[in-house]
């Protein structure tokens, strides 16, 4: 484990040279200095990059992701991935998971073969990661400057995130992929029922990739039975539904224990098989 802890794939945000390790701190060529937080995350956000004081999740979201996952609502999706990971890789090679939030879903894929990388642009939630999932590396960046070099990485999640097919393809070694998980269109119809009197389904239809190869696509569906009311917030809280509920819908969630809900995934699996990059990323 120390071998893969000395060896990253870090580049400067600001530069974009090589950003090497150096005790407690990463430095770049142009004397660049990035420390290590007590947790263990590197912040990699630089300022002008912000476009808040916060950015992303608040405590208090990240709070409740991290209590209604480790519950294990959603480990039968992470079960679905990982085989996947595990199916086109043996595990090996650079994995980054591109929005890890509290880092569920990250450290379920480090093998002994791998090196896994979290990025979230919430402080909150990548401190919460980095003090919990040690044998992970961990950092503050933005999804649309991903401080990693290019053609360095052979596995990128993105698990309800933005998708930025321009940079991920930056990052993927050639035959390297990109996992996607996005709502399909029942995911949550029975919580939304709640707070919507015309309810919409999630909408597939639109595709976010247009370069790289589709070579897998798959839907996850099962009933969840939330166990008690405040699971149900804490799923609640994990969504962008959660501004349009009331207190009084929330009440009366709380008060509602065996609220069965409907689960569902769009999984999806491309693979970067143009060993040279497309015109867009050429300069």
């Amino acid at each position: 484990m120390t071998e893969k802890q000395n060896t990253t794939i870090y580049q400067c945000p600001i530069c974009h040279v090589n950003l090497n390790a150096h005790d407690k701190s990463y430095i770049c060529d142009n004397n660049h200095h990035f420390d290590k937080a007590k947790e263990g995350y590197v912040n990699l956000l630089p300022v002008q990059f912000k476009q808040s004081k916060n950015p992303g999740d608040n405590k208090s979201m990240v709070n409740a992701r991290r209590d209604f996952l480790e519950k294990g609502y959603y480990q039968p999706l992470v079960n679905c991935i990982k085989a996947l990971y595990l199916k086109f890789t043996n595990g090996e090679g650079n994995f980054v998971d591109a929005g890890c939030g509290e880092g569920f879903y990250t450290h379920q894929h480090n093998t002994e073969s791998n090196q896994v990388y979290g990025v979230d642009i919430a402080k909150e939630a990548v401190k919460k990661a980095a003090k919990k999932y040690k044998e992970c590396q961990f950092n503050v960046a933005t999804l649309s400057h991903l401080p990693f070099k290019d053609a360095s990485v052979r596995w990128i999640m993105s698990i309800y995130a933005p998708i930025l097919e321009q940079e991920f393809t930056r990052l993927l070694e050639s035959n390297g992929y990109l996992l996607t998980v996005t709502p399909a269109p029942n995911h949550l119809y029975e919580l939304k029922s709640l707070i919507y009197q015309d309810v919409q389904k999630h909408n597939i239809d639109k595709e976010p990739i247009e370069h790289l190869t589709l070579v897998h696509q798959e839907q996850l569906n099962y009933t969840m039975k939330l166990n008690s009311g405040n699971d149900t917030l804490n799923l609640l809280m994990m969504t962008p539904f959660a501004f349009k509920a009331t207190e009084a819908i929330k009440e009366q969630i709380a008060e509602t224990e065996n609220f069965q809900c409907q689960a569902e995934f769009l999984i999806k699996l491309y693979k970067n098989l143009n060993n040279k990059k497309p015109s867009y990323l050429k300069e």
